[in-house]
Parts: C-alpha cells; sequence; structure tokens
C-alpha cells in the first residue's frame, strides 16, 4: 500500500476543538474512547428487562428503528479494530448474536412490519466487518460472523426477493404487506452490492462478484445511478419505477463507493477504478461541500430524520475503509475527512459535560440537535482517522478466521420461514395469537401511521 495516508493527515493543518482535541494520534484515541462512551449510554440493551442488540424504538417507543442497531455495532466494530479498545467487545457480541433470528439470517419475527432489505442488509455489513476485521469470533456453538453475511446475502440473491418489476432489482420492504414493498431503491439494492463484493473478495468465489455486477448494471439501466454519479433515492414499480425520486442522500454514496472499491480491489478490472473516481469526485461534490460533511436533501431545513442523523458516520467510515481496498483514492479522500472530522468536533461543545455533539457540523457550533446518530457520527469521523495505523480487511486466505457457510439462509428468505417452531407450550398458551397479530394486522396497518413511511421520499432506510 503507497504510504500517503499519514502524511495526508498530518499535512492538513489541525485546529483544537472546543472540548475535543484531535491534533495527535493520542488526542485521536483519547476522544474515540470519550465518543464511544457517549454514544454507549444511548444503548440500554444489556440492563436488566432491556431487549439485547437495538436502541430504544421503534417510534412511538423510542427515536430509532431495528436497522440502527445493526448500525451501530458496525461503528464500535470499527472502532475496536482502529482503536484497540475492547471494552465493548462483549456488548457488541451480544447485540449481534441476539437479533439474528430463528434461522440466522437477520430477520427477526418481531420486526416483521418494518423490515427492509436494506434493514436486514444493515446487520450483516456489520457481521460482514466483523469477520474482515477479525473481531473475535462467537462461541462455536453460536452464529458465525462470516456465515451469518453469507445468510443474509443468500435470501436476498433468492428468487423470491427478485422479480421483473422495472427489469429487476430488490424492493425495499420484504413482507408484500408492508407500505414500500411498491418501491425499489438505491439503498436495499447497494447493500446488496457491497455484501456481494465483499463476500466476493473475502471468499474468493466469483458467483458473489457476479450478482454484484449484475446490481450495479441495474441500477444504471434503471436511472438510479446517472452518468454524473449521482444516485438518487429510488422509484415505484407502478410506474416501471420512471418516477424517480431524486433525493439524494450520503450514505447510498457511500455504500455503492465501498462495494466499487471491493471489486476493483478482487477484479483488478480498471472499469472499477474509473467509477471508484466517477462516485468519490460525485461525494465530495454533494456531500462535502467547503471539505465537511453535509446531508444535502434534508439538513438546511433540518428535516431529517432519525435515520438520516446517522448517515454522516457511513459515509466517513466507509470512505476511510476505500482508501485502504483501493489506495489510489487516498490523496483524494484523506484530507477531506480529515478536515470534516474537525469540524464535527468543533460542534461538540453542548451538554453539562460541554461535549455533546450535534448535527450541523458546517455551522461551526452545537445547534442543539442530539441522538445516538449525531453521536455515531462524530465517532466514526474522529476514529476513522486512525484508518492508516489499521490492518486491512482480511480474507480467508490471508488472516481471516471466521467460518463462513455458503448454503446459509438458503430457503430462509420468506417471512414464513422464519417464524419459530409451535410447541405444546405455545398451542396451550397465547403467545401464538400475538405472533398471528404482528405478522397479519400488524403488518398491515402499523405502517399506515408510520413515519418511517414518510422517509420513502427522503432517504427510505
Amino acid at each position: 500500500m503507497a504510504p500517503t495516508p499519514r502524511l495526508l493527515l498530518l499535512s492538513v493543518g489541525l485546529v483544537s476543538a472546543q472540548y475535543y482535541n484531535i491534533d495527535s494520534n493520542e488526542d485521536i484515541l483519547a476522544a474515540s474512547k470519550t465518543l464511544a462512551y457517549d454514544l454507549m449510554s444511548y444503548y440500554h440493551g444489556n440492563e436488566s428487562g432491556q431487549t439485547p442488540g437495538i436502541l430504544p424504538g421503534p417510534p412511538p417507543a423510542g427515536d430509532y428503528y431495528w436497522w440502527e442497531g445493526g448500525a451501530l455495532w458496525g461503528t464500535m466494530i470499527d472502532y475496536w479494530h482502529l482503536t484497540g479498545d475492547g471494552t465493548y467487545n462483549d456488548v457488541v457480541t451480544q447485540g449481534m448474536l441476539f437479533q439474528v433470528g430463528p434461522n440466522r439470517n437477520y430477520m427477526p419475527p418481531n420486526v416483521t412490519a418494518s423490515l427492509g432489505n436494506d434493514d436486514q442488509g444493515f446487520w450483516a455489513m456489520s457481521a460482514m466487518l466483523a469477520a474482515e476485521e477479525n473481531f473475535p469470533n462467537p462461541p462455536s456453538d453460536e452464529p458465525q460472523w462470516l456465515a451469518l453475511a453469507q445468510a443474509v446475502w443468500n435470501t436476498q440473491a433468492d428468487p423470491d426477493r427478485h422479480d421483473d418489476a422495472c427489469g429487476g432489482g430488490l424492493r425495499w420492504q420484504i413482507p408484500l404487506a408492508n407500505n414500500g414493498y411498491d418501491y425499489k431503491n438505491s439503498i436495499a439494492n447497494g447493500v446488496f452490492f457491497n455484501i456481494g463484493a465483499r463476500l466476493a473478495r473475502y471468499t474468493n468465489n466469483h458467483t458473489y462478484a457476479e450478482w454484484a455486477e449484475k446490481t450495479w448494471d441495474w441500477v444504471v439501466d434503471v436511472g438510479f445511478l446517472d452518468e454524473d454519479y449521482n444516485i438518487y433515492d429510488g422509484a415505484h414499480v407502478g410506474t416501471n419505477c420512471t418516477d424517480i425520486n431524486r433525493a439524494q442522500f450520503s450514505y447510498n454514496n457511500a455504500v455503492f463507493l465501498l462495494g466499487a472499491a471491493y471489486m476493483y480491489n478482487f477484479t483488478q478490472d480498471t472499469k472499477w477504478e474509473g467509477r471508484i473516481n466517477g462516485l468519490v469526485e460525485a461525494t465530495l461534490k454533494i456531500f462535502f461541500p467547503n471539505d465537511i460533511a453535509y446531508e444535502a436533501s434534508c439538513e438546511e431545513g433540518m428535516t431529517c430524520t432519525a435515520d438520516m442523523l446517522s448517515f454522516k458516520g457511513y459515509l466517513h467510515r466507509w470512505m476511510a475503509t476505500t482508501t485502504q481496498i483501493a489506495p489510489f483514492t487516498a490523496a483524494r479522500i484523506l484530507p477531506v475527512l480529515t478536515r470534516s472530522a474537525q469540524a464535527a468536533v468543533k460542534q461538540c461543545t453542548g451538554g453539562n459535560e460541554g461535549r455533546t455533539c450535534g448535527f450541523q457540523w458546517e455551522s461551526g457550533q452545537f445547534t442543539g440537535s442530539v441522538g445516538a446518530g449525531q453521536t455515531m457520527n462524530v465517532l466514526a469521523a474522529v476514529s476513522s482517522l486512525l484508518i492508516d495505523n489499521a490492518g486491512d480487511p482480511v480474507t480467508s486466505e490471508d488472516g481471516g478466521t471466521s467460518i463462513g457457510d455458503p448454503n446459509a439462509g438458503i430457503g430462509s428468505g420468506t417471512i414464513g420461514n422464519n417464524l419459530p417452531s409451535i410447541t405444546a407450550a405455545d398451542r396451550a398458551g397465547a403467545g401464538i395469537i400475538t405472533v398471528v397479530v404482528i405478522l397479519s394486522a400488524g403488518a398491515a396497518f402499523a405502517w399506515m401511521g408510520s413515519s418511517k413511511w414518510d422517509t420513502v421520499a427522503s432517504g427510505s432506510s
């Protein structure tokens, strides 16, 4: 790998923030540790009576949908990898394993009423990350990281998830009854593309790469990704995906960029180098005005949902990893990420301790928007400054220890297949009635007033 990243980071004039100082590696480590502590204060799943793996929610019970728990664990796995701090590793493992569902494919029945391909895929990306970074493996009698990523990929590659509407592609939602099932979008297909590219590199199995290539081509053909590398939210199948919602969100660019980097690394095909360069330039232009991360479709008027308030973190993390997998991007990406991280910590001046982070980094001041997503963003931005000191993502052939199962998840991708088996005790009790209600009336009606459906026109997580 070219020895440029650290030199680039040092060459950018770093300026002390009011609370956090990130002038040196030691400062970055200290800031990351405090930010991780503050982020985990939003998590209660390891407390008595709480549900492991998820942040408080979903609305109206709390601010966060199920998928963001999976995103949290990806952030904390990266935190461990970048800093070496294993304080939260046991909590991460507990949360990741508790949510796998009865078929070990991240389709727990209790989230059916809001289960999207993107939601399931975010958990899989965190499992894939655990395999790539050699995060401590679960006990041998528990699901393994690589096998979990393969299980999700297999459910999403199943013919049941693909149809001829709009010429192919995954729908946003998985259950037919969910609002959003009639919508095909960039994030669902981007996550599938991303996981496939990474599985190809990790396992050296070209089938995953062929699917990734096919997914990229479909996203381009349907018009979600244009010739200038703008990536649009999605469209409805009833119009043959011609009513494209042209809202742009940073996690779409980031998920495709990272996937393209893995495809380049695996195939060494120069076409992926061109695609990466195009995505980098488009992403920096749209989402880093003044070299500071900015959520273009919602930040100006602060109409961002809780989902969108976490996107900057994935943007920083996945762009940083891109510089490892496709090192030719480092000179363009790393100085921008450094300046953006400086802006991020500058506004972390809220709360009683004077270190609570907000969302509007470009404002230069704390503006009062607080939450798990806002804190996760800053942790990702700061810890990612250590990327050049961290090992590259491994594969099964160069140090990867996670156990895979290429058949994991096959045939388990439909909602009915993810119901737990019914025992005699179940039949005698009322528990089964609850399950039936959730999966029928709940799936049909719970979404009608859901704020999550409102995001279909503005970031369909």
